[in-house]
């Protein structure tokens, strides 16, 4: 395959690239704050547990060692085929990033400063929203970070259960080897994957710059 024929791929599909490109990174980023949602529910629940915290944290890394192809042949009996199976294993598969920094990220937090606040008269809650959650933030976040480039590999093989995104585009180019277009398929799905992937890690970069404190950076 030479240049000139793999751009031509790309020019006649730009419409359906553009298409899986954006189903891509929409499927992962709602997938992100999805887990970001429970696993920092979690978090605050067991991070000043040593025995809660090693428990969480030790199911979410055991859902991390069942091969992607298993967990999604488990749940396609369940949830059939599609988004459903597809977002429901990306969730899982991004708890243990965002649920051990948080973990982290609150544990870090100096009980002194929750005991002053505590002193003029904040409850619970708003010490947990005003000043642990907003000191855990950087590391909350870079738990999303590394769960983001995860799933951006993981959501390519979830095309095996009828998934959204740029897999498809892959697993069509893979089981047509041979043909003239096999190769320009898989290559373009593969670039693709990684340039949203560097993108969306710049972005995160961005809003870390813009929603934490100059201090705490």
């Amino acid at each position: 395959m030479d240049l000139q024929t793999w751009w031509d791929f790309v020019v006649q599909r730009r419409e359906q690239l553009v298409t899986d490109s954006f189903l891509h990174v929409s499927a992962v980023v709602q997938s992100i704050l999805l887990a970001t949602v429970l696993a920092v529910g979690i978090g605050i629940a067991v991070h000043r547990s040593p025995f809660g915290a090693s428990v969480a944290t030790g199911l979410a890394s055991t859902i991390l060692t069942v091969p992607s192809f298993a967990l999604l042949g488990l749940l396609i009996p369940i949830l059939g085929l599609g988004v459903r199976p597809t977002v429901t294993a990306l969730v899982l598969y991004a708890l243990l990033p965002i649920l051990r920094n948080t973990i982290i990220g609150l544990s870090a937090v100096d009980p002194a400063v929750s005991d002053a606040a505590r002193g003029v008269g904040m409850n619970r809650l708003r010490i947990l929203g005003r000043i642990e959650l907003p000191l855990a933030w950087p590391s909350i976040l870079t738990g999303m970070r590394v769960s983001t480039q995860l799933l951006m590999g993981i959501l390519a093989i979830a095309a095996y259960a009828k998934g959204p995104g740029l897999g498809n585009l892959i697993f069509s180019g893979l089981s047509r080897v041979g043909s003239p277009t096999a190769l320009p398929q898989a290559l373009t799905g593969t670039v693709l994957i990684v340039t949203l992937a560097l993108l969306l890690d710049g972005l995160y970069v961005v809003v870390g710059r813009l929603t934490t404190s100059k201090g705490l950076r």
